[in-house]
């Protein structure tokens, strides 16, 4: 069994997709095994997104995931960083294929309503980074 980290950015929020996204991955067989609303403080955005600390659009990723509250969840099930990715569809939203959650809700690329990992390494790490073990119920 897979696990993999999603996040439901401030624009999804700010737009009460949560349902919506949550529908989506549970009617693809998606168990959720943790889920949690929060506010991101600019540091522990920074942190969480290190790995892109000196590309240019850092600052104002940083910047838009602490505007607003964000739902972090981890998924469980087989294969379930592929399926999740594919739900979402490709970061530009004008790339991804009709019906994923991109392509109907994003409006740009930065403000493109869902994180997900994109590897089991770094999964592990997104989700350690958000829960303990004991939050999350497998």
């Amino acid at each position: 069994m897979e696990r993999t980290l999603s996040i439901i950015k401030p624009d999804g929020v700010k737009k009460n997709l949560i349902g919506e996204v949550v529908k989506r991955f549970q009617d693809q067989g998606i168990h959720i095994a943790a889920l949690k609303m929060m506010q991101l403080t600019q540091k522990q955005a920074q942190g969480f997104y290190a790995v892109h600390r000196e590309r240019p659009f850092f600052n104002s990723l940083t910047e838009f995931m602490t505007s607003g509250p964000i739902v972090v969840m981890v998924l469980e099930g087989d294969d379930v960083i592929a399926k999740n990715r594919k739900l979402m569809g490709a970061t530009n939203f004008k790339e991804a294929e009709e019906g994923t959650i991109r392509r109907d809700f994003a409006t740009d690329i930065e403000k493109n309503v869902v994180h997900g990992s994109d590897a089991p390494e770094t999964a592990a790490f997104e989700i350690g980074y958000f829960f303990n073990d004991m939050e999350i119920v497998g």
